[in-house]
């Protein structure tokens, strides 16, 4: 599926290349153009920036409930982020289609921030646990190639790498716009603290918990939150599978897990039909446990930031969910 995606995108780019040189965009050359891909890289320009700004536009390029792993590109989005002066990504397999729509940019001094690169070493691999039913592989030639590792995309679901993120943020605002360092700076310092303290209180929540174990009867994104706080986990499917239905061995081993581990919980993600977690709960000896939505930011939506969606937000709703499935 992603080769195919990134098929399309080359011909979009093509096309761009072709008819779309010589246009225009509405950019206002007195502001700093910023383009981001997901909603918590938009989120965290925003608290950078400040709520009253008129220094900056930003776009956030998954505003309709598309998420970063089946996205596609616009001939418009590829003519946002050619003349933008800062573009934000997550930099994953998900994003394979970047490097041609830079290939495109008017602007050499362009601040580019690629997640997944600047956060290194932090950067974890997908794993498959005990359960987890693995991906089908794709059909190759004869002879398998040796495949590159692939990495769990979903960085921003950890506090730390937030405070990483924000810093590295402001860092660029203030090398593009120094007339308003200053402010960037305090924005940074007041946002890291408000992180600082949710970070806090996660690890107060989790180490006053029952249980340290998580269950999701879904993909699993949230590896990074997991890991920052100790938990362990049992999924249906890793975090950037393309799978929807579970075999039986799947859900009859999460099932016990819970019978196990009197898990009072069995967690989905925001979109799911939470079909297999209905079946993995009726595979159980009790058949009473809750089915929890826990938000992965994935499919956020421009109106959603309207409604006053935040990361803090959506972080802080996650916490609360998260204390009744550790009961």
């Amino acid at each position: 599926m992603k080769r195919l995606i990134l098929v399309i995108t080359a011909a979009v780019i093509g096309l761009f290349c072709f008819s779309g040189c010589g246009s225009s965009t509405d950019k206002d050359s007195d502001k700093i153009s910023i383009v981001t891909t997901i909603f918590p890289e938009y989120d965290w320009v925003e608290a950078i920036l400040g709520k009253e700004t008129d220094s900056a536009e930003v776009t956030m390029l998954l505003d309709n409930g598309v998420d970063l792993h089946s996205y596609q590109p616009t001939a418009d989005d590829i003519v946002k982020i050619s003349s933008c002066d800062m573009f934000i990504y997550v930099g994953g397999e998900s994003d394979g289609w970047v490097e041609d729509a830079l290939k495109e940019k008017k602007n050499d001094k362009m601040e580019v921030i690629n997640l997944l690169e600047l956060l290194g070493n932090s950067v974890k691999e997908e794993e498959v646990v005990e359960g987890m039913q693995a991906e089908e592989e794709e059909e190759e030639g004869n002879e398998a190639e040796e495949e590159e590792p692939e990495y769990d995309e979903h960085v921003w679901l950890s506090l730390k790498n937030a405070k990483t993120v924000c810093t590295e943020i402001a860092d660029r605002l203030c090398k593009l716009d120094s007339s308003n360092a200053d402010k960037y700076k305090k924005n940074l310092a007041d946002y890291t603290s408000e992180l600082d303290k949710l970070d806090s209180e996660y690890q107060q929540a989790v180490s006053s918990a029952k249980n340290k174990t998580v269950l999701f009867g879904d993909r699993f994104p949230f590896r990074y939150l997991t890991d920052d706080y100790g938990l362990n986990y049992y999924a249906a499917f890793v975090g950037c599978s393309a799978e929807t239905e579970a075999s039986f061995e799947t859900v009859l081993f999460l099932a016990q897990k819970i019978d196990e581990l009197s898990l009072p919980a069995v967690l989905t993600i925001d979109k799911s039909d939470q079909s297999i977690a209905k079946t993995i709960v009726d595979n159980t000896k009790n058949k009473d446990q809750q089915i929890l939505t826990i938000d992965s930011m994935q499919s956020k939506t421009s109106e959603d930031v309207k409604n006053g969606d935040t990361y803090l937000s959506v972080m802080k709703s996650d916490l609360d969910v998260l204390k009744q499935a550790l009961k």
